[in-house]
């Protein structure tokens, strides 16, 4: 099924009060770099429950993750508090549903997909409570994922036949397309000038990890993906982690072309890794798998 296919699919079972997506769990991990690897310690599941907990994104303190957890079908964004080992529920709305919680630029709350009552799919801002909601961009849509540049520019996946790569101007409201046949990874690559990497898919099935300049809108392949894997993250060094299946690997700028593995998470019975995401400071790894509560 085609991601736009996919959405749209989602939408319409959670306003018919279906079960939704598939369930998956986050484990979270410390993350540690030795010797230019990166080591990660026992991963814990701290949303150990049927159903779809999915999307972590970690808050600029480092002390807590936002993610998206659906219940009887509404799908809300949560924060787990990783001290306290609390999860608290920050929106609340029916029938509308959020996905892919972002830190804001400017501190102020965190922005989301919105999937409306109408099945539309927008971007929308929320403070840190969860409340006071605003549409960001009134125009642009169906937009599927997102990656903040700086406070006004902000990357975007939009699903279509094929789905393209768009960098939006909020003070401008519009939107440019820069690339097309894209995958869902869109993020920001940490200490550089704003620059948005994305996942660049071929007719001839490789794929790659691609950079685009925000300043200059130069694109530039920088690695391959693992086969058939659009999912990744970056640390602050500038390593970038990639999964597939239940073992992580590693690639590090300017050392060649090889993905190197860091570690096999076979052994905890977690056969695929679906999602990655790093702690701006560098010290936790969240990882999503399929379901593993009873």
């Amino acid at each position: 099924m085609s991601p736009r296919a996919w959405y749209f699919a989602l939408a319409a079972a959670m306003l018919a009060g279906a079960q939704g997506p598939p369930g998956t769990d986050i484990f979270l991990a410390d993350l540690h770099e030795r010797d230019g690897k990166i080591e990660i310690g026992a991963p814990v599941n701290v949303t150990h429950r049927p159903g779809y907990d999915n999307q972590p994104f970690f808050t600029p303190d480092g002390r807590s993750f936002l993610y998206t957890s659906v219940a009887d079908g509404q799908a809300d964004i949560w924060r787990y508090d990783i001290a306290a080992g609390r999860r608290v529920q920050l929106t609340k709305t029916t029938p509308e549903s959020e996905y892919s919680a972002t830190p804001l630029p400017d501190g102020s709350g965190f922005s989301v997909v919105r999937v409306e009552a109408d099945s539309t799919q927008r971007l929308w801002r929320f403070d840190w409570d969860g409340g006071h909601p605003a549409l960001i961009l009134a125009t642009v849509k169906p937009v599927g994922y997102h990656a903040w540049g700086d406070a006004s520019t902000v990357a975007l996946f939009i699903l279509g036949q094929p789905a393209t790569l768009q960098i939006a101007d909020l003070r401008t409201g519009t939107a440019t397309p820069v690339a097309r046949d894209i995958g869902r990874g869109v993020q920001r690559i940490p200490g550089r000038r704003p620059a948005i990497s994305f996942v660049q898919k071929s007719a001839d099935s490789v794929w790659s990890v691609t950079e685009i300049d925000l300043a200059t809108r130069e694109v530039r392949p920088l690695v391959r993906t693992l086969p058939g894997v659009d999912q990744y993250a970056w640390t602050p060094t500038g390593v970038l982690l990639m999964a597939k299946g239940a073992k992580l690997y590693q690639w590090r700028p300017g050392r060649g072309s090889d993905w190197e593995e860091v570690a096999d998470l076979t052994a905890l019975g977690i056969t695929s890794i679906t999602r990655l995401a790093v702690s701006r400071q560098g010290d936790r790894l969240a990882l999503v798998t399929a379901d593993t509560a009873p």
